[in-house]
Order: structure tokens, then C-alpha cells, then sequence
């Protein structure tokens, strides 16, 4: 009995101490926080009392208005817009005239230098094989109508195996033949002239109109309108008949 006695009131003793403990912790905690709200408190007015200084603080007048006087005195910044390039006509023909190509490129319109450059030289090609030709068929031409045997150039433009002996056996054939086809060399060559001075009148033309065709004013305002007209006599300035006036704008 005395065992029992003697636990339950150690037990009785540790439930009072557990709770005097927690009372302690909990006092703690409160004046902790209490604390806590304390300085938060002390900081929300130290920052109220300075926001009430800088209102009631006088106000540097004469700092404003130098402020205001620089504002104003600083040049107001201007955007510089590029301005458009436009060609000459006078110099662009000059140009052209002086060398094929350079009209275009004085236009800045280079895209056309390929279309030019490839006119010319397709002339140029054939001019000269059409000049080769109808000079190698002349040669032979002349050959075929002397009575020299050993002027026998229009052998190579027969087709092989021919002799002079047959040749001969055909001959008024085959001088008309050689002269056909020397005259259709002759021909193409000089279309291949004419389509070279074509290429480069060509060339003057479309630089000179590029350049005056740069300051055309292409406006999105088109349009076309309708009205009754007046329309009088040349000489007596006297009404003449009424009619419909059509004007286009573009």
C-alpha cells in the first residue's frame, strides 16, 4: 500500500510540474509576441513620421525651375528621314550612250545588267560564227566556179566520200549550192548586226525611260467622274451643244 501511495503521488507531482512548464512556455510565447507586434508597431510610425517631414519639408523652388528651364532648352530631337535617290535622265543616256550597261547600273537597277550582257553577247556569238561561215563559203564559192584543180576548198563542205569527179559530173548543182548557202550566211550575219545595234539602242531606251519614269508619282487616288458639260464654239465663244465630260485621275 505504501508502493502504491508512493506512485501516485509521484505521478500527481509530474502531472503538476508538466503543467507549470507549459504555463511557462506559454508566457513565453506571449510576451514574445507582444514583443514582436511591439517593433512593428515602432516601425510603421518612423515611417509615417518621415513621410510627414518630406511633405511639411519647404520646397526647393529655385531647383524646379532650373529643371524646368533645361527641359526646355534642350533642341527638340528631329528624325532625319533618308532621303529617295533619283537618277538623271540626261546623265543615264550619256551613260548608255558611252557603255552599254552603265545606264542600268546608274539607275540602280542592276537585276538588268544579266538581260543586256546576255543580248550582247548572244549577238556577238553570232555574228562571228555567220562571218566565219560566209567567209569560209565565199572562199569555197570561188574555188568551185575557177577552172584551177587545185582550188578545191568546197571538198570540205561535201559530204564524205565525194570526189571532184562527181563533182564535176554536177557541177552547175553544186556551184548553186554553195552559192545558197553563202548567201544565207551572208544574210544572218547581217542580222546578227542589226540585232546588236537593236540591242543596244535598246539598252539607251530603257535607261533613259527608268530614269524619267523614277519621279512618276504613283498615287493609290484613282478615279473617274462623270458630269454634264458646256461645251462652246472656238471662234464666236458661244454655247455650242451640252454633253458628258469624263475625267480620269490617277
Amino acid at each position: 500500500m505504501l508502493c502504491f501511495a508512493w506512485g501516485g503521488s509521484t505521478e500527481g507531482y509530474a502531472q503538476r510540474a508538466l503543467k507549470h512548464r507549459k504555463g511557462l512556455l506559454n508566457a513565453d510565447s506571449i510576451r514574445a509576441q507582444n514583443v514582436a507586434d511591439s517593433l512593428a508597431l515602432l516601425d510603421t510610425l518612423n515611417i509615417r513620421q518621415k513621410r510627414i517631414e518630406e511633405l511639411e519639408a519647404p520646397v526647393d523652388t529655385a531647383r524646379l525651375m532650373r529643371q524646368s528651364d533645361s527641359l526646355q532648352s534642350r533642341k527638340p530631337v528631329t528624325i532625319k528621314e533618308k532621303k529617295k535617290w533619283l537618277p538623271t535622265p540626261n546623265n543615264s543616256i550619256w551613260l548608255s550612250l558611252a557603255i552599254p550597261g552603265a545606264g542600268q547600273i546608274y539607275n540602280r537597277k542592276y537585276w538588268k545588267l544579266p538581260i543586256v550582257y546576255g543580248g550582247f553577247v548572244g549577238c556577238t556569238y553570232a555574228l562571228t560564227w555567220n562571218s566565219k561561215m560566209y567567209k569560209d563559203y565565199t572562199q569555197a564559192y570561188q574555188d568551185i566556179m575557177s577552172d584551177n584543180p587545185n582550188n578545191d576548198s568546197y571538198m570540205d563542205f561535201l559530204p564524205a566520200g565525194y570526189t571532184k569527179e562527181d563533182v564535176q559530173n554536177r557541177l552547175d548543182y553544186y556551184q548553186e549550192l554553195i552559192r545558197k548557202r553563202k548567201d544565207v550566211f551572208r544574210r544572218q550575219r547581217d542580222l546578227s548586226i542589226i540585232a546588236f545595234i537593236g540591242v543596244y539602242l535598246l539598252s539607251v531606251i530603257d535607261a533613259y525611260v527608268d530614269a524619267e519614269l523614277s519621279n512618276f508619282d504613283i498615287s493609290n487616288d484613282l478615279g473617274m467622274t462623270l458630269e454634264p458639260a458646256i461645251f462652246n464654239d472656238a471662234y464666236r465663244k458661244l454655247p455650242q451643244g451640252i454633253g458628258l465630260q469624263c475625267s480620269i485621275r490617277f
